[in-house]
């Protein structure tokens, strides 16, 4: 099937924007079918599981419809639990995030019915809630149909399972006859056909089945990462194994590109790839990691189709994939012409039960691991040094070599084993010096508890508080709220952040410049004079 773009649905541009952001480049197959469809105003039945974005498949049209100027509930998302319930809603948010007048709110059982109805009284267009809820307010007239031009079964199988089905008729009877009703079900069976026969008109069947995918030769972990970390996470994981071609995906063309430059920072040889750049770039890029020259191409989904590289030994999910068959075409590019390949995946938080579907959905294993420390990775590297010592030793000639290294024993104070050493030390790098575990210990700032206290040497001469707060949330990606106290003096300030963002800060703004001068940012003495 054609892929379809976005924005060449006809859909307003503050979706388009919402869409974007979120990294959706293109609509997934259950999207590109039902949304046309569904915008035309007709009944839809979908059979589609979960993963394939179905959400965004029905939230979307939803959302085309609602007219923020009526505040009365216009549409009602039913859902089999109160964790769907939170889900799609969650997701529904970010697709309005920048259409403003849109109010919607999940309704469960198990959550405080005045404060759900307190909330209600407020203007609500879109309700997301189990079938029993929405009953119960329907019964207290807290939640009124007679405005309702959308509703929405997602999971009607699952709610059929659970006893819902007389909620469910009685929910659709009470809705007007003229609304459109858009029922999403991973199967088929009598009963939900029973209902779309009743409650539906001329409704269209779009399918999309998943295929079968297998994964062999692929040995497969996730580290469960806090978002903040991801980076540094990658860069231990690409020091221990040092695979010869990897390849890193990315939700966003933004997460691409940021992660492409931190990686050259970092000093690796690495190359981004997405939708935004000319068949050219894509060329040359390409070019550049077939043959070596870029040991590392990041990439999105849609970008990395057409890639086939034999060599690929790695692949990383930064960020784990939208659409759980996504996740087997991301690692299926390792493992090729019969060679074993490894999968590394970063989970955050809640993700952890996305993972657990994309098992479910691979009929595979992901193991879990723990993340690497320094020590970890500065092991690896002294083993790989001293294997290639080895090899050297064992295959060259080292005579001349071996006599200046006599003749600088004789000068000097020093024993073979501590020029060895010294020349170790050197082959390492400044390893130790520029990277450091996930919590760095500061020390005593004399700052807050969980608070670390950072001199910057400028101040009210040059600089306002506001200069100060912009700069560090600006350069590091803080959110601004949780920077704590600034003293500012005539020549230096001082202000707290939070530990965990401490190396952050420390790092993004010794590049920065404020109000146009260069400045030198440290943690604080415990006692500042």
């Amino acid at each position: 099937m054609e892929s379809i773009k976005f924005d060449e649905l006809g859909l307003r541009s503050e979706i388009v924007r919402a869409v974007t952001e979120m990294g959706f480049e293109e609509a997934s197959p259950i999207q590109a079918q039902a949304i046309p469809a569904a915008l035309t105003g007709i009944d839809i039945i979908g059979q589609a599981q979960t993963g394939t974005g179905k959400t965004a498949a029905f939230g979307i049209p939803v959302l085309q419809k609602i007219d923020p100027s009526n505040k009365h509930i216009q549409a009602i998302v039913l859902c089999p639990t109160r964790e769907l319930a939170i889900q799609v809603a969650d997701e529904i948010r970010k697709l309005c995030r920048y259409t403003h007048g849109i109010k919607l709110l999940p309704v469960y059982g198990g959550q405080d019915i005045v404060k759900q109805i307190r909330s209600l009284k407020g203007g609500i267009q879109i309700v997301i809630g189990t079938p029993g809820r929405v009953m119960d307010h329907m019964r207290r007239h807290t939640i009124k149909t007679e405005h309702v031009h959308t509703v929405v079964l997602d999971e009607a199988d699952e709610m059929l399972d659970m006893g819902f089905r007389e909620d469910i008729e009685t929910i659709l009877e009470e809705t007007p006859e003229s609304r459109q009703t858009l029922l999403f079900s991973a199967t088929m069976p009598k009963e939900i056909m029973a209902i779309a026969k009743k409650y539906q008109k001329n409704a269209k069947l779009v399918k999309v089945v998943k295929k079968e995918l297998t994964v062999p030769n692929i040995d497969q972990y996730y580290y469960e990462v806090k978002r903040k970390n991801k980076e540094e996470v990658l860069s231990r994981l690409l020091d221990i194994y040092s695979p010869k071609l990897s390849l890193v995906f990315c939700n966003t063309k933004r997460q691409v590109d940021e992660l492409v430059t931190a990686l050259k920072n970092r000093g690796y040889f690495a190359e981004g790839i997405h939708g935004d750049l000319k068949q050219s770039q894509r060329d040359r890029v390409m070019n550049s990691f077939r043959k070596g020259n870029t040991d590392i191409l990041v990439a999105t989904d849609v970008a990395a189709r057409g890639i086939d590289v034999d060599d690929v030994e790695a692949v990383f999910n930064y960020d784990l994939p939208q659409d759980d068959e996504y996740y087997v075409h991301r690692i299926g590019r390792t493992g090729r012409a019969g060679r074993t390949g490894k999968s590394f995946s970063f989970v955050s938080g809640k993700e952890i039960y996305k993972l657990k579907d994309i098992q479910r959905y691979c009929k595979t294993k992901i193991l879990a691991q723990p993340i690497p420390s320094m020590d970890d990775v500065t092991e690896i590297k002294v083993e790989k040094i001293l294997d290639q010592v080895s090899r050297i030793i064992e295959e060259e000639d080292l005579t001349s070599t071996i006599e200046l290294i006599s003749n600088r024993i004789n000068e000097e104070d020093f024993t073979a084993m501590d020029i060895a050493a010294a020349f170790l030390k050197l082959a390492m790098g400044s390893l130790n010096n520029n990277e450091s575990d996930e919590y760095t210990d500061f020390g005593d700032t004399g700052a807050e508890a969980g608070m670390v206290r950072l001199f910057i040497n400028i101040g009210k001469k040059n600089a306002r508080p506001k200069d100060i707060l912009g700069a560090i949330a600006g350069e590091s990606g803080m959110p601004g709220k949780l920077v704590g106290t600034i003293d500012m003096y005539d020549k230096y300030t001082f202000v707290e952040v939070p530990r965990e963002y401490a190396k952050e800060v420390l790092a993004a703004m010794s590049r920065c410049k404020i109000k146009g001068k260069s400045i030198n940012i440290e943690p604080a003495n415990p006692n500042p004079r």
